[in-house]
């Protein structure tokens, strides 16, 4: 299964949120491949703390092998490529995690036959070979999203399940721009119907994630005053009647991330001895994650509203 993972802005949390979603489906034993496909700025081998790839990775990533210069991008093994300690010590009946990173010097192209041709033919490799292949594109209406909207449409992935994540934080202004991205003039769903895309089955197959999102009733909040506590209520309100209003509410949703401050100070993998033993992490956010992990394939999430 393909799942792509947009954003119409940066600072989303998309990246390092996929990139905790593809580690607890290879914890939970699948076969998964992460690609960088934020061609202007891949920072994957740094969530996933494989810092040597960064540099192997240049003119030999994913953007050197879409536009020709070379025949095969750039594989990391994860579990044993890692400086990440925990990692380093795969779990029994993990599956493998695979990282393709982008060129470290890349940058958005527009899309050709060429590099069209090659972008189908590397994900239908992929599919055959793994249970699960993650996608996080550019930020915006991007070249990547141009390009596998274009992939996706072509015959050859036609009886492929591609599956997408669209994240936001939990503002007014996130809301709107996650919408815009979707439904806007356009967005990915006109962008999809231009290129051959059924309409309803496009719609069906995107999800939204609301990331960062603080609970009031958390421990993380308990010092604040009863005013801004109040405050913060009427902004939930808020922001949960906006989302609605723009149809991407509670329905539509796949699930939340809480704001956590490990993720937003390291950006990294949230391992359990991160909750367990160290505790620098909440387990609130570990079930978050583990359970946002297993609706990506789980199709009662799926179905259409």
């Amino acid at each position: 299964m393909l799942i792509f993972a947009a954003s119409d802005k940066g600072g989303t949390g998309r990246s390092v949120t996929s990139a905790n979603l593809a580690y607890h489906r290879a914890l939970a034993g699948d076969d998964v491949c992460y690609l960088d496909f934020d061609f202007g700025s891949p920072t994957a081998t740094a969530v996933f703390d494989v810092p040597d790839a960064r540099q192997a990775a240049e003119d030999r990533g994913l953007h050197a092998y879409l536009i020709g210069e070379v025949s095969e991008p750039v594989r990391v093994d994860v579990w044993a490529d890692t400086e990440h300690h925990v990692l380093r010590n795969r779990p029994s009946g993990s599956g493998r995690l695979v990282l393709m990173p982008g060129d470290l010097s890349g940058g958005e192209f527009a899309t050709t036959d060429d590099n069209l041709h090659r972008c189908v033919d590397l994900l239908l490799r992929l599919n055959s070979e793994f249970d699960v292949i993650v996608v996080d594109l550019s930020a915006g209406r991007s070249y990547a999203v141009d390009m596998v909207l274009e992939a996706t449409s072509q015959r050859e992935l036609s009886g492929v399940d591609a599956r997408w994540l669209v994240f936001h934080r939990w503002t007014r202004q996130h809301v709107a721009a996650a919408a815009g991205l979707v439904y806007g003039k356009r967005g990915i769903v006109a962008g999809g119907v231009a290129r051959g895309h059924d309409e309803d089955t496009l719609r069906g197959a995107i999800r939204f994630v609301r990331a960062a999102v603080p609970d009031p009733e958390s421990a993380l909040w308990s010092q604040v005053s009863a005013t801004q506590s109040a405050w913060m209520r009427a902004c939930d309100r808020d922001l949960k009647q906006l989302a609605s209003t723009l149809g991407i509410g509670y329905s539509q949703v796949l699930g939340s991330v809480p704001l956590e401050p490990v993720l937003q100070w390291r950006e990294q993998l949230i391992t359990d001895e991160d909750v367990l033993d160290s505790q620098i992490a909440t387990m609130e956010t570990w079930r978050a994650l583990s359970d946002l992990a297993g609706r990506l394939t789980d199709d009662k999430y799926w179905e259409q509203a």
